[in-house]
């Protein structure tokens, strides 16, 4: 009569194992999204220069894009431009530099603070709503009907809202140096007491054109960046209502750290 013993319990994977294997599947994944953003921006590229324009979706895309981002991106760079001139006469006041505000706060808005807030603004904003939108269109076979009705969903849904945010965030970026510079001369001049012939001459003196166009350039880039990464994200969403959840705080998130790393690397080539 034999006696059965008892099978050992089978072991998982070990810790090193199951850490390893989280670290390349996050590498594989993050080299699939900047494929696929790149793959989308080649398609709508190719999409855009062919007809019909469908200009009717791009003028209601730029209307929510950039006129409906107006209120937020300026009264952002009002109270940016005013705190960040207040914090600014303070210091220079212990070097008796008070007619260096203008000048510091015109060359950081331009050059930096404005296109990442206003790019920052419309990704909350616009980007979401892209996002939830096609994402939501996707798992509702809306795309897979347009397709059916032999329409390009590219050029259809994705092509006008690219376009809409590489056109309006310089734009809009333009807008919030004017509302962060008006700020600042009302702190200034009136809170401060800062000669406005001063804050004026001193701010032309050290301002460049090539400031400004800066700080354009990166608004654009910007807002190309994040219409795509959105538009990628809504339209590949997948699994119901869950999925097109998980797909817009990738997309936030993803936004966001593409407008912080390109600024970073446009800024070093162009000084």
């Amino acid at each position: 009569m034999s006696i059965d013993t008892p099978s050992k319990p089978q072991r998982g994977p070990s810790i090193l194992v199951q850490s390893v294997e989280g670290v390349g599947q996050g590498l594989i994944g993050f080299v699939s999204n900047i494929g696929g953003v790149m793959s989308l921006l080649v398609d709508v590229v190719r999409w855009s220069l062919r007809r019909p324009l469908r200009l009717q979706n791009l003028f209601a895309q730029l209307d929510f894009v950039g006129v409906g981002s107006i209120f937020i991106v300026a009264l952002t760079g009002l109270f940016t431009g005013m705190v960040f001139a207040f914090q600014s006469s303070t210091a220079f006041e212990l070097f008796d530099a008070e007619s260096l505000v203008g000048p510091t706060v015109a060359l950081t808005l331009t050059r930096e603070l404005a296109p990442v807030f206003s790019a920052l603004m419309i990704t909350m904003r616009a980007g979401s709503a892209m996002c939830t939108e096609l994402g939501t269109m996707r798992v509702t076979e809306q795309v897979d009907a347009l397709e059916t009705m032999a329409v390009n969903p590219v050029q259809y849904l994705l092509v006008p809202r690219i376009q809409a945010g590489l056109f309006m965030t310089p734009a809009l970026t333009m807008l919030f140096n004017t509302a962060g510079m008006g700020g600042a001369y009302v702190v200034s001049v009136v809170v401060k007491g800062i000669s406005a012939g001063t804050f004026i001459s001193r701010t032309r003196q050290w301002m460049d054109p090539m400031d400004v166009w800066e700080g354009i350039i990166k608004g654009a880039i910007f807002g190309l960046s994040v219409a795509l990464i959105c538009c990628y994200k809504g339209y590949n969403a997948s699994g119901g209502a869950k999925g097109v959840g998980q797909a817009t705080t990738e997309a936030m998130v993803s936004s966001a750290l593409s407008i912080f790393i390109l600024d970073f690397i446009v800024g070093v080539l162009m000084h």
